[in-house]
């Protein structure tokens, strides 16, 4: 086990006022396997105070931006030489298997480029003007920004918004979740080592306290918040009090609509993907799926077979195809759903058990793919967001009726659309409400794809060209550019518009 406590930040500050430590467990075993420091609200003030000096009298935003891009691009190669290092290091700390780990984390290298290309390909608009006039815009970083992580992808959700806050030429504070900051602390080191200027990016490692401090300060111009639906409406209030802006990614209860032109095996593989990848524990897992009726029987008894031969176990054994929950807490809170699906009618066709497995494992968070088969729409497992391994399924009739349980629920952010009719698969995508629709497909993602939902599954995106965008504010600059001066109360002839 290493300490971290004394290692916290890129600009090797200590603690100003914590002493309390948190232990980091592996909930594959409930071992701990780390101690970090618990930063309360006076350790989020000097790492905000760090980030405003090196804002203001540091190199970062006014490092020529070519000079920038090749730092970030540093940045990438050097987390990609890391790459297993870091793969180990997350699966070991949240618990998703490995190969899960590898195919999302090798993909972080990625964010960095796409906005160190972002950068160098940024121009600066000429706007049309009456009059004598060049106007123009430029750029400005925003200044001091927050990135508030959460468990279940620390790393990769961490590198889309710091790469573009990073480009813009703004210096960040990161708050990883509590569970789960190594990944986060290792990543840090690492763009320290690759050149990044002291006091551009410090991380502080605690819990709500740290958290709602941040999004309070009055010096960050700007939080982006991963997490909780009451997370992200805290965080709004806090920054729309002051007009600093948000973008917050948070809870979801993504419906897949399985059409009748579909393999129901076929569909259920793609389904058990949807639902039991990072053992269900993603915002835009799918948890409502909607079946047509004619094939709902064969879907349900191909899913729930699936279910039953997902391989759980070790995390770090490549064969492990689904790991724990991120603790034994988060597990009672999804066995306690499941409970109240089957009092509410829903049928048990698979899992909901804690499986048995040998020591160290059995002291682990693991609780067995479910499926809550012929449930309805207005169920609390229909509506509420799970965060666990469990699929519900419901019948519909027609498209009209898919369509309108899908925007049933007070949540927008993904979607899924399964069927060989490609008018249809646009026709519905279109209709359905949610920040983002797969069609034949799930959970898919690109640097150059915004991410993010509508209703109360948030506000802003991620990822993509909005989110680069949003990480600088615009100053419109106007330039007289004729040869006479204003004489607006003196001339005879005035032709000025204003």
């Amino acid at each position: 086990m290493t300490d971290t406590t004394t290692d916290l930040t890129t600009s090797d500050v200590a603690p100003t006022s914590s002493v309390a430590t948190r232990e980091i467990l592996d909930p594959s075993t409930g071992e701990v396997i780390d101690v970090v420091a618990e930063h309360g609200a006076a350790d989020v003030d000097e790492a905000v105070r760090i980030a405003r000096t090196a804002l203001e009298s540091g190199p970062w935003p006014a490092m020529p931006r070519s000079e920038r891009a090749r730092l970030l691009l540093r940045i990438a190669d050097a987390i990609e030489s890391a790459s297993e290092e870091l793969f180990q290091l997350e699966t070991r700390n949240n618990g998703r298997p490995v190969t899960e780990t590898r195919a999302q984390l090798s993909r972080v290298p990625e964010w960095f480029r796409y906005n160190a290309g972002l950068l160098a390909a940024q121009r600066d608009a000429v706007l049309p003007s009456d009059g004598p006039y060049l106007t123009y815009q430029r750029r400005t970083p925003l200044g001091v920004c927050g990135i508030i992580t959460p468990f279940n992808h620390p790393m990769l959700i961490l590198a889309r918004s710091l790469s573009a806050a990073l480009a813009n030429g703004n210096t960040v504070v990161v708050k990883p979740s509590e569970m789960t900051p190594l990944t986060t602390l290792a990543l840090a080191r690492i763009i320290k080592d690759a050149g990044l200027p002291n006091g551009v990016v410090t991380v502080v490692t605690g819990g709500r306290e740290a958290g709602a401090r941040l999004t309070q300060h009055p010096d960050v111009a700007k939080i982006t918040l991963t997490g909780g639906t009451e997370a992200g409406r805290s965080a709004a209030v806090a920054t729309a009090s002051r007009f600093a802006r948000v973008t917050a990614e948070l809870g979801g209860k993504t419906p897949i609509i399985v059409f009748e032109d579909v393999d129901p095996v076929v569909a259920a593989e793609g389904a058990a993907f949807a639902a039991f990848v990072a053992a269900g524990q993603s915002c835009v897992a799918g948890s409502r799926f909607l079946v047509h009726r004619s094939i709902y029987d064969q879907f349900v008894t191909a899913l729930s077979a699936r279910a039953r031969a997902i391989r759980l176990g070790d995390p770090a054994d490549p064969r492990t195809q689904m790991g724990p929950l991120i603790s034994d807490r988060q597990r009672e809170k999804v066995r306690h759903l499941i409970d109240t699906g089957v009092v509410e009618g829903a049928k048990l066709s698979a899992g909901g058990r804690i499986p048995d497995l040998p020591a160290p494992l059995s002291g682990g968070f693991f609780l067995e793919p479910t499926v809550l088969a012929d449930a309805t729409i207005d169920m609390t497992v229909s509506q509420e967001e799970i965060f666990g391994p469990v699929a519900v399924v419901i019948p519909f009739d027609d498209e009209h009726d898919a369509i309108s349980m899908a925007n049933d629920n007070r949540y927008g952010l993904g979607a899924g659309v399964w069927t060989r009719d490609i008018a249809r698969g646009h026709r519905v995508a279109d209709r359905i409400v949610a920040g983002m629709v797969w069609v034949n497909d799930h959970h898919r993602l690109e640097p150059s794809l915004p991410w993010g939902g509508v209703k109360e599954s948030g506000a802003g995106k991620d990822a993509g060209a909005e989110s680069f965008d949003d990480f600088s504010w615009i100053k419109t600059i106007v330039v007289r550019i004729s040869d006479d001066h204003v004489d607006w109360y003196g001339g005879q002839d005035n032709l000025r518009l204003n």
